[in-house]
């Protein structure tokens, strides 16, 4: 079952941050939720080299002013933009992305959401190092994407066509109900995706027999249905042969999402587990993305 009563926002505000904030005050206006803004400072004895984590945090000492300084810039942000919505400021100390995981298990948060970091022309390759350690260990789901800088005002923001990803693994059942309880909310067309992956249909430039790749298509179709019967889901499907993470990336394109629902985790499947693309996915979708 989908929570959303509280719904938790790392912020180090930058543009990134804002457009989260939107899609977050976006979420708590429909589903009347109480909104987190967590704000995580760096102590100087924690070592901590990557400049990303820096972003969410003042490193170097401390001081009083340091902390009064980041209390209000906390304080203010966003104040106007959030009027509507109840939102508690919390300020933290500690590594960003434990303290991140754990307000998020203390408080029972059902979602957060948070920007990737890519940055620059190489942004497709990049994913932030705080929001990695937060996909792997966060109690709930995580709401990303690397265009969040991008997001419309949050009354704008509309949730029309939802695309679930599935790889049949044990969490694909999750996903593909927490994706028909979103669209249900929101009235939202809900498409299926299953990607058979180019190597399983083919060693190098030589493709394996037609039929088997035919038969691989009709085998996934069938799973896909035990899934919408099971579940009691009403979805398009489809299925679609490549590389993965670009496959799916197209297919949000083509169905012209609003979001991504995937699952998370480590890559202990084979080379075709949807788990071992989530990164690749959450870096090149041109839409948010929500990893189960």
């Amino acid at each position: 079952m989908a929570d959303f009563s509280r719904i938790l926002v790392p912020v180090e505000f930058s543009p990134r941050c804002q457009g989260a904030v939107q899609y977050a005050e976006a979420l708590a206006s429909h589903y009347q939720s109480k909104l987190s803004l967590l704000h995580v400072l760096i102590p100087p004895v924690v070592p901590y080299g990557a400049a990303e984590a820096m972003m969410y945090s003042g490193v170097g000492d401390l001081s009083a002013e340091m902390l009064v300084e980041r209390r209000q810039m906390l304080d203010e942000f966003m104040v106007e933009e959030l009027k509507n919505v109840p939102v508690e400021r919390v300020l933290l100390q500690g590594d960003p992305a434990r303290e991140i995981a754990d307000y998020a298990a203390r408080q029972n948060c059902g979602l957060i959401v948070m920007p990737t970091h890519g940055h620059g022309p190489f942004r497709r390759f990049l994913l932030g190092s705080v929001t990695a350690k937060v996909l792997h260990d966060a109690p709930c789901p995580v709401w990303t994407g690397p265009h969040m800088e991008q997001a419309p005002p949050h009354a704008e923001i509309q949730f029309r066509r939802i695309l679930c990803a599935v790889d049949f693994g044990l969490q694909s059942r999750l996903v593909l109900c927490w994706a028909g309880q979103f669209a249900r909310e929101f009235g939202a067309a809900l498409s299926i995706v299953h990607v058979i992956p180019f190597t399983s249909v083919r060693m190098g430039n030589f493709y394996f027999d037609p039929d088997w790749r035919l038969e691989m298509i009709r085998r996934a179709r069938e799973r896909i249905e035990f899934l919408k019967d099971d579940l009691q889901v009403d979805a398009e499907e489809l299925v679609e042969t490549g590389e993965v993470a670009a496959a799916v990336s197209e297919a949000a394109r083509q169905c012209h999402a609003d979001l991504v629902a995937i699952g998370r985790g480590h890559a202990t499947g084979g080379p075709g587990r949807l788990r071992a693309h989530a990164y690749a996915i959450l870096r090149e979708s041109p839409c948010p993305v929500v990893a189960i």
